[in-house]
């Protein structure tokens, strides 16, 4: 079988007795970063034993044929550097061609920064998506977060320390400044703090430097009753500043929550 297997996020006191155990007496170990892997081991006293393989972002789809026939075989446990290992991390394709193989997977639950931010957030827990890491280039991020404008659950999402000024800055300009958010960052380390309020406050936050893993949490958008008609205003503002009237529909209607093919017809009847 397969075994993945959640590893501390920073505080090694959260590495769970069944990961040790599984650890110390594991055959093959997968791991992102095998140096990490060892450094864990060390840190919790132990010795392993495991013919260990590195998988990661470049290599996983070569190592996935080698991997899966060591599992139809005996158990192979597979460890990310911090957390649960296909979230944000790689395994995933392992995990498929696994199972398509017929393998059992099965998962050593843990520590999660996704929800262990979304829990120390102050923001509604009952529904929320996770978005992974926020692209690097500004276009990207602000289109991802227009694709997210009318979401109404809570966001998760992770982000770099040296861009999380200007991820922050992007958001507030999408979701608008008074949209609540949180930033978590160090999270279960020495210095660990969760800084929560407006996005244009967390901007301010952001604007001295801060170091350390940064996990974003966005507030879902609000419920609003909204007419189509009282969009068009919105739609002709974006034409008047060179925006394609399609482009401007599909922006308002994304982010209102409302259907791009009513609000492109008001738009053309409010032309005529």
């Amino acid at each position: 079988m397969i075994i993945l297997a959640a590893t501390p996020i920073g505080n090694l006191s959260d590495a769970s007795p069944r990961l040790v155990e599984h650890l110390v007496k594991a055959k093959f170990i997968a791991a992102e970063d095998t140096r990490t892997t060892l450094k864990l081991a060390q840190g919790l006293g132990i010795r392993l034993n495991a013919r260990m393989f590195s998988l990661n972002e470049q290599n996983e789809s070569d190592r996935i044929e080698q991997l899966v026939a060591i599992a139809l075989e005996d158990d192979l446990l597979v460890v990310s550097d911090a957390g649960m290992p296909t979230v944000s991390d790689p395994g995933f394709l392992l995990v498929r061609a696994a199972v398509e193989a017929g393998v059992e997977v099965i998962a050593i639950p843990g520590p999660s920064a996704v929800v262990t931010a979304l829990a120390v957030s102050g923001l509604p827990t009952d529904r929320f998506t996770f978005e992974g890491f926020v692209p690097r280039k500004t276009g990207d991020r602000k289109r991802l977060f227009s694709q997210l404008a009318s979401e109404r659950r809570t966001m998760v999402f992770f982000e770099a320390p040296h861009r999380i000024h200007e991820c922050l800055v992007d958001a507030a300009e999408v979701f608008g400044s008074t949209r609540k958010a949180a930033v978590a960052r160090e999270l279960t380390k020495k210095f660990e703090e969760t800084v929560r309020g407006s996005l244009s406050e967390l901007v301010e936050w952001a604007s001295i430097d801060h170091k350390g893993e940064m996990v974003l949490v966005i507030a879902g958008a609000a419920e609003e009753s909204v007419e189509v008609i009282d969009l068009v205003a919105e739609v002709q503002q974006l034409t008047a500043s060179g925006v394609r009237l399609k482009q401007a529909v599909a922006q308002v209607a994304s982010l209102h929550g409302v259907s791009k093919s009513e609000l492109y017809q008001a738009s053309l009847d409010a032309r005529n």
